[in-house]
């Protein structure tokens, strides 16, 4: 529940009642099974689903799309996650490395991170030109338009977190061993150029909000809540229906007219 009596459009004006984790795994369960659904419906209709993921260091883009995809064939929904591109990459036009990987049919692919590294990263870390950043922007929108055309179902989520927030998420993964791999020396590096970033984002969306590929905003400051509300919001855009499946009934077997073994199997040493 958010605490808040009118819409905030700032994630740093709202405050929210924390979330049980007994209700988090219940909603989660729940929302899983409506996603395997999803998933049979998508490979049933040939449907090709392109979901990008952006926001700041920090804002949960990863531990959302693990929500989405832990309990669901990976061979279905497919996660892109580029590495920094070569030299003959660099060499390419610039959408050309991404094309190979937008969905087939019945596949949903989801990007952690993409396309818009340019109007982001590669903008505010100067990996790119104020020219080459005008021409994505002009031609990004053109791009998306001909990927739903050709009958891509394209969703892109923007995920909005607080500075205070991403501040504690960075010191959580330098503190913690578990998540240190997630700090990389370019984190560092952008964790003071906040407002750098806030003008490339509010240029991004300017430029490609469109009516067939709009953004859609979620705060992040409560990771439990929006992986929820994704879930929940990509759920409602695609249309899909439970499809029949049939009874499934364990055969009998007969166990134990082998002889065991003698074999030396070498069993691992049980410390637990």
């Amino acid at each position: 529940m958010v605490n808040s009596k009118k819409a905030k459009t700032s994630a740093e004006k709202v405050i929210y009642v924390p979330l049980k984790q007994k209700e988090y795994e219940k909603e989660l369960r729940r929302l899983h099974v409506e996603l395997v659904k999803l998933q049979q419906w998508v490979v049933s209709k040939g449907l090709k689903v392109c979901i990008v993921f952006e926001g700041r260091d920090g804002a949960g883009k990863g531990g959302t799309i693990k929500a989405i995809t832990e309990r669901v064939s990976p061979r279905v929904f497919r996660v892109v996650a580029l590495p920094a591109p070569t030299d003959k990459e660099k060499s390419q036009l610039y959408f050309q490395r991404y094309v190979p990987h937008l969905p087939s049919a019945g596949e949903i692919v989801i990007f952690d991170r993409s396309w818009y590294n340019r109007a982001g990263v590669e903008r505010v870390m100067g990996f790119c030109t104020s020219d080459e950043v005008n021409k994505f922007l002009d031609g990004a929108p053109i791009i998306e338009k001909a990927m739903v055309d050709a009958g891509i179902i394209l969703i892109k989520y923007w995920l909005e977190v607080t500075p205070k927030e991403q501040e504690r998420r960075l010191h959580d993964r330098i503190n913690d061993g578990r998540k240190t791999w997630k700090l990389s020396p370019m984190d560092i590096k952008s964790f003071k150029l906040w407002d750098e970033y806030t003008v490339a984002r509010d240029a991004m969306f300017a430029s490609t909000d469109s009516a067939w590929a709009p953004w859609f905003v979620a705060r992040s400051e409560d990771k439990k809540r929006v992986r929820l509300n994704v879930i929940s919001h990509l759920l409602a855009q695609i249309p899909y229906k439970s499809l029949p499946v049939e009874p499934v009934k364990l055969p009998k077997r007969k166990v134990g007219k082998v002889k065991p073994t003698d074999y030396p199997f070498r069993y691992i040493q049980e410390r637990f």
